[in-house]
């Protein structure tokens, strides 16, 4: 057997680990880490080592290896990884850190990025904070840090991590058709300051370039438009169906039904006719970057 030497100090515990606790609530969550914990303990005990002697080596206390076997912790890849070589897995348990770190993210992020990977079109019109998918990460950061009662800073790092994971929908090939109505104070308010806020208008930047996406901004004079009402998001898929939400219509929940989706696509193309143009905007964001 391969033997690996722990990091020097003391083992880890849970103390040192916050954040990586199972949601009871999510239950493909807790399927996917009592499996992976399952195939840990069973690869243990089949090569004859103990859970003190194998956390030993491993870097971690007893208590933890048995909260990860027993499917209540979520393993870091570094776990994962020195268990496989330990374990003479052959790349088995590593390989396994596709499914667990998808667990990290939130139940409700996950579920928005199922939905953003297969749309093929997304419309998009936000009142008072930049959407998820055009933020950087030291802006979600930020931006997150504001909410109260404060985020433990674990929550703060599954959420943040969860948001970027979803940016993965600029990648896409083929690529859906993204529009964006950002209203002109989500652009002026300087959210984690002024670096941060140069850095997120030089984003939005880069991502105007792309061709499937769109960019327009609400000037602030322009106040009779229907987005006064909240936040807009549409979210159309491939069969022809669709799911969308706005703040003040429908008690804020997400509606499916084809004549609540037209009075929301009704109400985002009066915005975007009021917005600004695609190429007025990219020249309002550079004059802001300047400025800032």
């Amino acid at each position: 057997m391969t033997t690996v030497e722990a990091d020097a100090g003391r083992l880890k515990s849970e103390a040192d680990e916050p954040g990586w606790e199972v949601d009871p609530d999510d239950e493909w969550g807790v399927a996917v880490i009592t499996t992976v914990g399952r195939q840990l303990k069973l690869r243990r005990e089949a090569v004859g080592m103990r859970a003190a002697d194998f956390g030993k080596v491993v870097g971690y206390g007893e208590d933890m290896v048995y909260k990860i076997e027993g499917g209540k912790r979520i393993p870091r890849q570094e776990y994962l990884d020195k268990a496989d070589e330990v374990l003479e897995a052959g790349g088995l348990i590593a390989a396994a850190w596709e499914d667990v770190k998808n667990v990290r993210y939130p139940k409700k992020v996950r579920e928005l990025e199922k939905m953003e990977a297969k749309a093929v079109e997304l419309l998009s019109y936000g009142n008072h904070n930049l959407h998820g998918l055009l933020q950087t990460e030291e802006f979600a950061w930020a931006l997150l840090r504001t909410w109260r009662p404060a985020l433990p800073e674990d929550q703060l790092e599954r959420t943040v991590a969860g948001r970027m994971a979803r940016k993965k929908i600029f990648q896409r090939s083929p690529a859906p058709e993204l529009s964006f109505v950002l209203e002109e104070v989500t652009l002026k308010r300087p959210v984690g300051g002024r670096m941060v806020m140069r850095r997120q208008l030089e984003h939005l930047l880069e991502l105007a370039q792309l061709r499937n996406v769109e960019i327009q901004v609400m000037p602030m004079d322009r106040w009779d438009h229907p987005g006064t009402g909240g936040r807009i998001q549409v979210l159309k898929f491939g069969d022809g169906t669709a799911v969308g939400r706005m703040d003040d219509e429908f008690s804020g929940r997400p509606v499916a039904d084809p004549k609540q989706l037209r009075i929301l696509e009704l109400r985002y193309g009066i915005i975007r006719a009021e917005a600004l143009t695609a190429r007025e905007s990219l020249a309002f964001i550079e004059q802001l970057l300047g400025e800032t």
